[in-house]
């Protein structure tokens, strides 16, 4: 018996289910992309697949619908793929292991990917559904969405009509998005040399880290645990020598890094400032990572092979000067991140360390200026500095007759007040704006916590009142 039989809407928690079984983390599409396809194929869609994998599908308007102004519908189909410590499963090739817990879907000691699979799944119960009365559908479902928008960037929507969109990528029920920050990702590589070392090995594991997604919760003051590990790695430099061994933090440049990993050779003298600056640190952090724990356990005398004793300095120096979280708050709207930066995936190699930063910004001239900044720091640390996956920010509107009909009739059917808001985090709204000169969008979605974690869970109930309104709003289309 299906896991999610029993949940409310019945057809969208058996696609969603399905697509839980479907391993798609982000570069990973392959499976999922060829599920669709077989879906458009089993519903006689017209669709199209290309290269990277993104897909649409069209279905032409119902029996007096077919003057009415099409309506596309969109989300994207992978998911950020982060699991507890102790979870031996293999995302890339095995399904998620979902449960509902009081009245959510969660997924045991892994991401549960609702970020975006209940958009995917609740458009799949609208394109089965031969009682609805629609105009013409047309459904963009991209990849790689959650790193860098690099589906959306790469999509050809020359056979698409239509210039309203709803997209199905938000995590609050209520809040009708309406704009939002635009970004890139910046690789950072610092080279160096290794030599034999001997001495005490230390490793310095900081862990349990609340973490989340780098746009939605970069304002929370959570703890980055790569920087946290830096800072404990910083007391150890202003009281003696270390080289570095190793040092591994994070999985994605757009999750705030929940865990890192160190290992350094270096003196007593040091430890004791590393375990100072540790219970500082824990002391700073009691409300946002009340989990977080930061182990320094002696390994013993070892040789090994291990970053000479300057660049072990200067690494740490750099990590520390480059910047880490919100930069600068929206001066035109309240309470909104204006400009942010998260150091997302760091890796100590055989002859370098890298480490990933996803940037965000809703003015255009102060993501240049972030850029400008962090490459100026690295490259005078004598780092080889790359960008990609640029997007660009979705401007807010102030006037929209779209998204005041959407909002009427979302309140008309709750009774609850609807929220127009902009985001720090990035949808792909802005990107499909550029390349379909006068579409309105709005970005809606069902109550969503923790995303990007394993703690990740799907309201039930809140899934199925926005599934219901999206029917309505094809329904009453005019």
């Amino acid at each position: 018996m299906a896991v999610l039989s029993n949940c409310k809407p019945e057809r969208v928690f058996h696609y969603f289910e399905e697509i839980c079984g479907i391993p798609h983390p982000s570069y990973h599409e392959e499976q999922i992309s060829a599920y669709l396809v077989e879906f458009a194929k089993a519903h006689n869609l017209e669709y199209y697949q290309d290269e990277v994998y993104n897909v649409i599908m069209i279905k032409e308007a119902s029996a007096g619908m077919e003057n009415v102004e099409p309506l596309i519908l969109q989300g994207h189909m992978d998911m950020v793929a982060e699991q507890e410590p102790d979870c031996k499963k293999d995302m890339l090739k095995e399904g998620l292991d979902i449960e509902v817990v009081d009245g959510y879907v969660t997924a045991k000691g892994t991401t549960l990917g609702g970020d975006d699979g209940v958009a995917v799944a609740m458009i799949l119960a609208i394109l089965e559904d031969e009682e609805i009365k629609h105009p013409r559908l047309e459904v963009i479902i991209t990849v790689c969405e959650e790193v860098g928008m690099e589906g959306a960037t790469a999509l050809d929507v020359s056979m698409l009509k239509g210039r309203k969109l709803l997209n199905l990528d938000s995590e609050e029920e209520g809040h009708f998005l309406s704009g939002c920050a635009g970004g890139c990702r910046m690789d950072i590589s610092y080279p160096f040399k290794k030599q034999q070392i001997s001495g005490n090995l230390i490793l310095v594991d900081v862990k349990d880290c609340t973490g989340g997604h780098s746009g939605a919760e970069i304002d929370k003051g959570r703890a980055n645990a790569s920087h946290i590990a830096n800072r404990v790695l910083a007391a150890a430099v202003e009281v003696a020598d270390i080289n570095l061994v190793d040092y591994v933090g994070g999985t994605k440049d757009n999750a705030i890094p929940r865990s890192t990993s160190v290992k350094l050779v270096t003196s007593d003298e040091a430890v004791k400032a590393m375990e100072a600056e540790a219970k500082a640190i824990l002391n700073e952090y009691a409300v946002t990572d009340p989990q977080m724990k930061i182990d320094i356990v002696n390994e013993g005398n070892a040789s090994v092979a291990a970053v000479n004793t300057e660049d072990s300095k200067k690494i740490v120096q750099l990590i520390l000067a480059t910047p880490d979280g919100v930069q600068t708050m929206s001066h035109d709207i309240e309470g909104l991140v204006e400009t942010s930066l998260n150091l997302g995936i760091l890796n100590l190699n055989e002859d370098n360390i890298t480490y990933a930063c996803a940037l965000r910004s809703s003015v255009a001239t102060a993501m240049t200026s972030l850029m400008r900044r962090v490459e100026m720091i690295a490259k005078a640390f004598g780092c080889q500095v790359s960008v990609r996956g640029v997007y660009p920010a979705w401007e807010f509107k102030r006037n929209s007759d779209y998204r005041d009909e959407l909002v009427k009739m979302y309140e008309d059917m709750t009774g609850n007040k609807a929220i127009i808001e902009t985001m720090h985090a990035g949808v792909e709204c802005g990107i499909l704006a550029n390349k379909l000169q006068g579409l309105e969008a709005v970005s809606i979605g069902p109550d969503m916590l923790d995303i990007h974690t394993p703690k990740e869970r799907l309201s039930i109930a809140s899934t199925e009142r926005i599934y219901n309104f999206v029917r309505k709003v094809i329904e009453t289309r005019k």
